[in-house]
């Protein structure tokens, strides 16, 4: 939900998706036609944060408006971020990260309130051990709070350090459980630093979600930098050969790994989609993933590169 529920976010085209009709009425409906999109192809887990603008109350609105029972769909949300667009494509900033106790609280009751029974996985957003999360007890202890609500308590995880931070949280435990029943993290064909954390997290139990598998359009045709033209050529011979879309062999790519449990589509359009859901009909061999990692570059030059992509 993070391209649904706001007017500007980072994914190449995004305006261009949007046709620039920003109110949000039009948005809410754009949202809703990719869920259905999403529904009718056989995606049951919905993914969102309090920071993706108007993202929970579009979901909210169509779990209601397709009278959606509890149990047919798995619904995610993420507390730490503030948004702060003011509903603006070009703000001067468009959230504000906080992983202090009093946003925990806040931003679950909202959350809660929207979302009620339907929300079933509740994570720390964009955890890094610069943010003192994972040595806060007042914010463990009250996640473990809800964990013995029912509450599957996760985190996700970003940047160069994904692994060390993914890592560190495998360590904590509340009463002698650990606390995290589920991780996301960045695992795309440009960065895979992350890949051995999420194995040995993924066979200790933690359930394994991938987000930016398409490294928000940079791995599709959208992305005309010069600097990756040898290997949007390499994308294009394979998925010619393979007779699919561009986009579908990165995600392709990422269903193989073997710690895998969920991808995040992150498509803004329904035509976007059903090109995403190409990849569940993919069988990539052992020659073909050889061939497509040789486009991994640095996660140090991966995050710096995201980092400079604008809000659009």
């Amino acid at each position: 939900m993070a391209a649904l529920g706001r007017p500007g976010y980072i994914t190449l085209g995004h305006a261009d998706d949007l046709k620039k009709d920003y109110s949000e009425a039009a948005m809410e409906n754009h949202a809703h036609d990719v869920m259905d999109a999403a529904w009718n192809g056989g995606v049951r887990y919905f993914d969102t944060a309090r920071s993706y603008g108007l993202a929970e109350k579009f979901l909210t609105s169509w779990l209601s408006k397709r009278k959606m029972s509890r149990d047919a769909v798995t619904i995610a949300s993420k507390w730490g971020y503030t948004y702060t667009a003011d509903w603006k494509v070009h703000a001067a900033m468009h959230e504000i990260k906080d992983h202090s106790l009093p946003v925990l609280q806040r931003q679950w009751r909202e959350s809660k309130e929207l979302l009620g029974e339907y929300l079933r996985v509740y994570q720390i957003h964009s955890t890094t051990l610069e943010t003192g999360a994972l040595e806060n007890a007042g914010v463990l202890n009250e996640l473990a709070g809800l964990r013995n609500e029912g509450i599957c308590i996760g985190l996700t995880v970003t940047g160069p350090e994904q692994a060390t931070t993914l890592l560190r949280a495998m360590t904590v435990k509340i009463d002698g459980i650990p606390l995290f029943g589920i991780v996301q993290a960045t695992w795309n064909l440009l960065e895979q630093s992350v890949g051995s954390a999420l194995a040995e997290a993924h066979a200790a139990g933690m359930g394994v979600v991938i987000k930016e598998s398409l490294a928000n359009g940079r791995l599709t045709e959208r992305n005309q930098n010069p600097t990756f033209a040898s290997k949007l050529a390499l994308l294009k011979t394979e998925a010619s050969r393979l007779n699919c879309s561009i986009d579908a062999l990165p995600l392709a790519s990422v269903l193989a790994q073997p710690f895998v449990d969920v991808v995040l589509s992150g498509a803004t359009t329904s035509t976007q989609l059903h090109s995403n859901l190409q990849a569940e009909k993919l069988s990539l061999d052992a020659d073909t993933l050889s061939r497509l990692n040789k486009i991994c570059e640095p996660a140090t030059e991966y995050w710096a590169m995201r980092k400079s992509m604008p809000w659009n």
